[in-house]
C-alpha cells in the first residue's frame, strides 16, 4: 500500500464526474487544488459517482441512480450489522456457553478471539482490496463470515468454538474496514459524514440488540442460534453487494496480486498482535507476571513491532500501513482518540453485562435489557453527530465534548455497587453512551480531511486497525484486571464463610464464567459478599478505562481544524495505480 499522497495520486480517476441533481442537468467542474483530478460538488442531493467502465454513447460516465445508492448502502449496512452484532451478542451468552462446553478458561477468549483476529487482519484486508479491488475482497469477507458462523454453531468443544470465532474475527475485520473504505471512496468528505453517521448508528443498534438477542436465544432456545442467525443476513448482503455494488474493479491477475501482497508485514503484524495480547492475558491470571512464558510472549510481541516497522519502511513494495501519516501531530492525536474511544466503549459493552449478571444478579436477558440505555444513547448520538457535521462542517467541538463525556461516564461507572439504584444504572450509562456515540467517526473525518483522497483508503485502514487493537486489548486487559481483583478478594470471601468449592468458583480465572452461581448462594450474607466482590473487582476495571479515556481527552486538544471538502474524487485500485516504494 502506498504511504504518501504523491505515489498514490495516479490512483485518482482523471475524468469528469457527472452530477445530476434534478435528473436532467449535468455539469463538469474544473480541477481542484491538486491540479489533476476532476471533481464534483454537491451538498443538497445524493452524490452519484459514475460506475467505472460504464459509459453512455457519448463517452460520458453514467451517474448512479438513487435506487442503486440505496441498495448498496443497504447491503453495506447488513454486512456491518452482522459484524457488529457478533462483537456483543456473546456477552450475555458467554457464561452459559462456557458451562455448556465445560471450559471456564475459555470465557475471555470467546469474545477475545474474535476481537484479536479482527484487529490482526484488518489492514491485510485493506491491502488486498487495493490490489484486487473493493468488491471481490468484500464479497470474500462476507462468504468467510458465513462459513465461520456455521463452524461456531456446530462447535462441540471450546477449541472448535474459539477457532470459529477467530475465523469470524478475520472476516469481521474485513467487513468493518472495507465498508468504511468503500463509503469513503463513494462520497466526498462532507457528504460521507452523513453516511458514516448512519453506518455507526446501525453499528450501535447492533450492539444494543446483541446482548438482548444473545440472552433471549440462550434462555429460550440455544446459544447456538446466536451464530445460526448470521446465515440469512450474510446471504442477503452477499446477493445485494454482488448485484448493486458498482465500484472500480482493476481485474488484477491472481499471481501478480499474490506477489504484490506485503507478506512479511502481514506476518509480523499478526505475530505482534497475537503474542502481545496472549502475554497480557496470561499475566497474573493463568501464569505469574514473572513467568518465562509471559515474559517471552510480551518481549517477542514487542520485538515484532520493530520487525513490522522495518518491513514497512525497507522491505514491502506495497506496505500495509502508510507510516508517513504518523508524522503529522494532528493525525497522531486522531489515532490516540480513536484508540482510547475503542478501548472504553467496547469495555463498557462487554463488561456491563457481567456487572448486571453478577453484582445485580440479573438473568442474561435482563442484563441485555439493562445495557440498552448505553447502546441506544450511543446510537442516537452517533447519528446526531453525522447530521450535525454534514450540516455545519464542524467536527472539533464534537470530539472535545465526546472525549470529556467518556471520561465522565467511565468515571461514574466506578460508583456501581451491588446496591446501585436503577436510576444510577441508567443515568451513568446515558452519560457514557453520549460520549462514545459522538466519537465513532468524527476523529476519522478529522484524519481524512488532513490527507489526500488517494491516501484515504490506507489511512482509514490504519484508523480501523488501531480501533480494533484497542477493542481487543480492552477485553483482554479488562479481564486481567477483573481476574486479579477477584483473587484479591478471596480472603474476604473465605472470612464470609464460603466453602472451598464456592471459593474456587469465584476465583479470578473462574469468576466470570460462574456468574450464575451468585444466585445459587443460599446464605444472604454470603451472597451479598460475593456480589460486593464482583462489584469491587469491576470498579478497579472501570478505573483503568477512565484513565485511558482521560488520555484521549488530552490528545483531542492537539487535533487541528480542517475544512471538510464538498468535492469528490473517485479512486482507482489495482497494481497499475500503485507506485512501489522503491520508485518514490
Amino acid at each position: 500500500m502506498a504511504s504518501t499522497s504523491a505515489k498514490e495520486s495516479s490512483g485518482v480517476v482523471q475524468q469528469p464526474i457527472e452530477l445530476s441533481t434534478s435528473g436532467t442537468m449535468n455539469e463538469n467542474y474544473g480541477p481542484n487544488q491538486c491540479g489533476s483530478e476532476n471533481i464534483v460538488s454537491n451538498t443538497q442531493d445524493l452524490e452519484r459517482v459514475p460506475p467505472q467502465g460504464l459509459q453512455s454513447e457519448s463517452g460520458t460516465p453514467e451517474p448512479r441512480s438513487n435506487w442503486k445508492v440505496f441498495a448498496t448502502m443497504l447491503a453495506l449496512s447488513l454486512a456491518l450489522f452482522i459484524s457488529a452484532l457478533d462483537q456483543t451478542i456473546v456477552a450475555t451468552a458467554t457464561p452459559t456457553i462456557s458451562a455448556d462446553l465445560h471450559s471456564a478458561s475459555g470465557y475471555v477468549w470467546i469474545g477475545g478471539a474474535y476481537l484479536l483476529a479482527n484487529a490482526a487482519s484488518s489492514n491485510i484486508w485493506a491491502n488486498l482490496s487495493d490490489i484486487w479491488g473493493r468488491k471481490p475482497i468484500l464479497l470474500s469477507a462476507v462468504a468467510l463470515f458465513f462459513v465461520a458462523s456455521i463452524i461456531c454453531a456446530k462447535a462441540n468443544g471450546m477449541p472448535m468454538l474459539i477457532t470459529g470465532r477467530g475465523i469470524q474475527g478475520i472476516a469481521g475485520g474485513g467487513l468493518i474496514q472495507l465498508i468504511t473504505i468503500t463509503i469513503s471512496d463513494l462520497f466526498s468528505v462532507r457528504l460521507r459524514s452523513l453516511f458514516l453517521g448512519l453506518i455507526e448508528f446501525i453499528w450501535a443498534i447492533a450492539g444494543a440488540l446483541g446482548p438482548i438477542v444473545g440472552g433471549a436465544f440462550t434462555q429460550s432456545v440455544s446459544w447456538r442460534w446466536i451464530f445460526w442467525i448470521n446465515l440469512p443476513v450474510c446471504g442477503t448482503a452477499f446477493v445485494l453487494l454482488y448485484v448493486f455494488l458498482d465500484i472500480h474493479n482493476p481485474r488484477t491477475p491472481v499471481l501478480a496480486g499474490i506477489r504484490a501482497v506485503d507478506w512479511w508485514g502481514s506476518f509480523s503484524m499478526l505475530a505482534l498482535i497475537i503474542l502481545l495480547l496472549l502475554g497480557l492475558d496470561f499475566g497474573g491470571a493463568t501464569f505469574p507476571w514473572g513467568s518465562p512464558k509471559v515474559i517471552c510472549l510480551i518481549v517477542f510481541g514487542c520485538l515484532m513491532s520493530f520487525a513490522f516497522i522495518y518491513s514497512e519502511k525497507k522491505l514491502a513494495r506495497y506496505p500495509l500501513m502508510p507510516l508517513g501519516v504518523f508524522r503529522n501531530r494532528s493525525n497522531v492525536a486522531c489515532f490516540l482518540v480513536d484508540f482510547t474511544h475503542g478501548f472504553a466503549y467496547l469495555g463498557a459493552e462487554y463488561y456491563l453485562p457481567l456487572y448486571f449478571q453478577s453484582a445485580k444478579e440479573s438473568t442474561p436477558f435482563r442484563s441485555g435489557v439493562l445495557i440498552l440505555p448505553f447502546v441506544l444513547t450511543e446510537a442516537a448520538f452517533s447519528l446526531f453527530s453525522g447530521l450535525l457535521i454534514h450540516r455545519t462542517g464542524r467536527y472539533l467541538e464534537i470530539i472535545w465534548a465526546g472525549t470529556a463525556l467518556v471520561v465522565l461516564g467511565t468515571g461514574l461507572f466506578t460508583n456501581y455497587s451491588a446496591t446501585s439504584s436503577l436510576g444510577k444504572i441508567v443515568g451513568y450509562q446515558i452519560t457514557a453512551g453520549m460520549g462514545c456515540g459522538m466519537l465513532f467517526f468524527p476523529p476519522l473525518l478529522a484524519l481524512q480531511s488532513n490527507i489526500s483522497q488517494a491516501n484515504t483508503a490506507s489511512a482509514t485502514a490504519t484508523f480501523g486497525f488501531i480501533r480494533n487493537v484497542a477493542m481487543a486489548m480492552s477485553v483482554v486487559l479488562g479481564g486481567v484486571v477483573f481476574q486479579n481483583s477477584m483473587d484479591m478478594r478471596q480472603d474476604g470471601l473465605k472470612a464470609a464463610g464460603l466453602s472451598s468449592s464456592l471459593l474456587a468458583e469465584f476465583s479470578g480465572t473462574e469468576a466470570a464464567a460462574n456468574v450464575n452461581a451468585v444466585r445459587a448462594v443460599q446464605d444472604p450474607t454470603q451472597r451479598h459478599a460475593v456480589a460486593d466482590a464482583y462489584a469491587w473487582s469491576l470498579r478497579n476495571m472501570w478505573i483503568m478505562y477512565a484513565c485511558l479515556a482521560a488520555c484521549g481527552f488530552v490528545a483531542s486538544v492537539f487535533i487541528t481544524r480542517q475544512h471538510l471538502s464538498e468535492e469528490h474524487v473517485e479512486t482507482k485500485t489495482g497494481l497499475k495505480e500503485k507506485q512501489p516504494v522503491s520508485e518514490q
